[in-house]
């Protein structure tokens, strides 16, 4: 008994620090791992910076004329819009900017000139749909509603009276980010806008009305920033 007790101990105390060991080390493990989680994680907001240019479908018509048509100047102007992912795949983006566009006349009421111009603000919701598996290049498609403002209307040539109606459009998307790093990218954006509001104006006492079928593409370029 008494030459067998030390060989005891000694194995005692062996597997009392092997046990001491394995629980330090499991101890240290969760409170190396939820830092690194920490540094990598993304917060849900994204903002992008853009030029864009507004390209406009010359179509239209004044009620009652056959042939009649009408044509719209295009534009370039800044624009933000914010997104939030509510998962890495599934985002939703809001575009916010401004521009003018004047109306011509054409067809058969081609030598009546200009109509007008308007200003407009076309705030636009569309539910993304992002692809994650090409690295730093991530590519997306949305689909969503557009609300079209026109304000601040002026007259032209002999029109007088002009305005073009608010009006819902529906809006369709395909872009990209190529991101620089964990926060800043490049940017890439095409959005069809489905838009023909009502319009009226009166010329020399005659009221006329009709449809601006503006149609507009909004081709951007910029910088996205992820927080």
């Amino acid at each position: 008994m008494k030459t067998t007790a030390p060989g005891a101990v000694a194995a005692f105390a062996t597997l009392m620090f092997a046990g001491v060991a394995t629980h330090a080390g499991d101890l240290t493990a969760p409170l190396v791992a939820p830092a690194a989680l920490e540094d990598t994680a993304q917060s849900p907001w994204m903002i992008r910076m853009r030029a864009l240019g507004v390209i406009t479908h010359d179509s239209g018509s004044v009620d009652g004329i056959p042939g009649s048509d009408l044509s719209y100047s295009d534009s370039i102007t800044p624009e933000l819009d914010i997104t939030y992912f509510f998962t890495d795949n599934i985002a939703a983006e809001l575009i916010l900017g401004t521009t003018s566009s004047k109306v011509y006349t054409e067809g058969s009421i081609a030598g009546l000139g200009q109509v007008g111009k308007a200003w407009l603000l076309p705030p636009t919701v569309t539910v993304q749909y992002h692809f994650t598996d090409f690295g730093a290049f991530k590519p997306y498609v949305g689909a969503g509603v557009n609300y079209t403002i026109f304000y601040n209307h002026s007259d032209a040539g002999a029109f007088t009276d002009f305005k073009i109606d608010d009006t819902f459009g529906a809006a369709l998307q395909v872009g990209f980010d190529y991101k620089l790093d964990e926060h800043w990218g490049l940017n890439l954006d095409v959005k069809k806008l489905f838009l023909e509001p009502e319009w009226k104006a009166n010329l020399g006492g005659t009221a006329l009305s009709g449809k601006a079928k503006l149609d507009p593409w909004l081709i951007g370029a910029g910088v996205s920033y992820r927080f």
